[in-house]
């Protein structure tokens, strides 16, 4: 902060000058007390000054509506919308999401430096309040085909920004635990730096909670019980209460938060797609599910702010009080989170200027990453032993966990799709160097009885991936989205019903929000002539299939891998 301004704000707090805006006759909710205030909001330069009764430039009628802080999400990854930062932002800042800590790990596996300064400069282009933590596991596990690397020496760099505030979630437990070199040194240089450290601890156990702890983490967004957030509460670390379009653990968790406990928990969405981020929403989601889960009004706005911002030491965030940032929300029910406005850095959020969201152009080299090879019928053989079992992922619907379970094949020297009980193939394909690396395994629960899905996006390594009910829809799949440099789409009879073109490192669209959201609303019906009627989102359930640090088995271009044991193992 400029002196000039620093003289302004103390001017306009002690009435010796107008402030630039005054918000009246508004029921202030205050975070600290846990009460209402009704008072006047003096805000001069984006901030707030004062608290009483003050005379302004501008006069806001808040017409007896509840003034609230603006919601921050705690960690997401924004290619996870499938669009732009500016995007992202015109979908989520009208449902009062004013500041967001994002992880461009997704980017960063498939174009590494390159794709975490495309994100950057894009998060420049909107009123959205958007803070980076650098990615810690480039690839996820040493074994991954990822696009990239990123080591400590290429984060190193990072920590000089004002926008970086620390080291995005810490995955790769066997290499912490292994005080590998690497891993050591990210983790030295983000404490050297002063900067924050997210954890990653899906079903570790008490002895990990441990060493993550002494590793100096501070975070997890993988808990899905009260004895695990418990766990982790009582080793001081914050808790993430996740409610994404796969992962959905809010009312799981919830019961763990109480009056005590309540400062260590908040939000975050984590992995969320664009359709519903535009219809259902974000954190406000979140707020509005606690609170008709009988949790206090009062605890949960305060988890949909002040407590996010003070785990990542936004000093000026989270709360509607002297010495902060003017991030409010005016809200006309409180148990619905009805929004009527939403003020960011003291500004009413009207839309995005068309030109900013425009923003700048990738480079050539962000559009040119689906590099996938011919493929031939053979290539997907499974052989199968007679009279053996098959081992099989079984999904959960609307978590990231899956259950290794054993099913017997239709007979045959090879494995054939088999609709009628459940039983389909996934085949996961290097894209990055147009290798034939290709992975192949059976998945129970997608339901489809007709055609294949496939998409780019496949946590983490974003490799090509695809579940189909026979070779010529996976082969016809994996052609579309070489043609048109990744994305998503549903092929049937070896026709393309739909598909959504994702060119920037083919997880990113590079159109607006709304066309992008129109296409994806056209996938889903096309999904529907496959069969599939689950209540789950398919392609996103799909894409963590070959996140190799989830239990408890997985997918890679090596094929089927146990996440417990650490390793890969046969189909039989």
């Amino acid at each position: 902060m400029e002196k000039e301004m620093f003289i302004h704000r103390l001017g306009a707090a002690g009435h010796r000058r107008k402030a630039d805006i005054v918000i009246k006759n508004g029921k202030i909710m205050d975070v600290f007390n846990q009460e209402w205030i009704e008072e006047d909001i003096a805000i001069a330069d984006g901030a707030i000054v004062g608290l009483g009764d003050y005379e302004g430039e501008e006069v806001i009628d808040a017409e007896g509506q509840m003034i609230v802080p603006g919601f921050i999400d705690g960690h997401v990854h924004i290619e996870s919308s499938m669009v732009t930062p500016p995007e992202f932002a015109k979908a989520v800042i009208p449902h009062g999401v004013t500041t967001v800590i994002t992880d461009p790990h997704e980017i960063a596996n498939v174009s590494g430096v390159k794709g975490l300064h495309f994100m950057m400069e894009q998060a420049r282009l909107t009123p959205l309040n958007i803070y980076f933590m650098l990615p810690s596991c480039v690839p996820a596990a040493a074994f991954e085909k990822s696009g990239a690397a990123l080591y400590a020496d290429d984060l190193k760099p990072f920590y000089s920004r004002e926008d970086v505030l620390g080291l995005a979630e810490v995955m790769d437990y066997v290499s912490v635990e292994s005080l590998e070199a690497d891993m050591t040194q990210k983790l030295f240089d983000a404490h050297a730096a002063g900067k924050r450290i997210d954890g990653h601890l899906a079903g570790l156990t008490a002895k990990y909670v441990n060493i993550y702890r002494a590793a100096g983490v501070l975070t997890d967004h993988e808990v899905t019980t009260p004895g695990e957030a418990l766990e982790r509460i009582r080793r001081g670390m914050y808790v993430m209460l996740r409610e994404g379009s796969v992962a959905k653990n809010v009312r799981s968790v919830l019961p763990a938060v109480n009056e005590k406990n309540a400062r260590r928990f908040f939000f975050c969405t984590d992995d969320k797609h664009l359709d519903e981020l535009i219809d259902e929403g974000s954190i406000n989601h979140q707020v509005k599910l606690a609170i008709l889960s009988g949790l206090d009004p009062f605890l949960a706005y305060q988890m949909g702010s002040l407590n996010a911002a003070e785990c990542y030491g936004l000093k000026t965030k989270g709360a509607v009080a002297p010495g902060y940032d003017a991030d409010l929300l005016f809200i006309s029910d409180l148990k619905n989170v009805r929004i009527t406005k939403t003020m960011i850095n003291g500004k009413v959020y009207s839309g995005l200027n068309e030109a900013d969201a425009a923003g700048s152009k990738p480079e050539q080299a962000l559009l040119e990453t689906v590099h996938l090879p011919d493929l031939q019928a053979e290539d997907l053989g499974i052989p199968l032993v007679r009279d053996k079992d098959i081992r099989v992922i079984e999904i959960i619907p609307n978590q990231l966990e899956t259950k290794l379970v054993f099913a017997k094949p239709k007979d045959g020297a090879f494995f054939r799709a088999d609709p009628e009980s459940d039983l389909l193939k996934i085949a996961v394909i290097e894209r990055h160097r147009g290798i034939k690396e290709i992975g192949l395994g059976i998945v129970k629960g997608f339901g489809l009885k007709e055609g294949a899905i496939a998409a780019t996006i496949s946590h983490d390594s974003h490799n090509f991936i695809a579940v189909g009910t026979n070779d010529e829809d996976i082969i016809k799949a994996a052609g579309i989205l070489g043609k048109i440099g990744g994305g998503l789409t549903v092929a049937k009879g070896g026709k393309e019903l739909h598909s959504v073109a994702l060119r920037i490192a083919g997880l990113l669209s590079d159109k607006p929000l709304e066309e992008v959201n129109e296409s994806l609303k056209s996938l889903h019906g096309a999904l529907k002539q496959t069969g599939f009627s689950g209540s789950f989102n398919p392609f996103l359930t799909l894409s963590f299939l070959a996140l190799p640090v989830i239990p408890d088995v997985k997918m890679t271009t090596e094929g089927l891998f146990d996440v417990q044991a650490f390793t890969h193992i046969s189909v039989q």
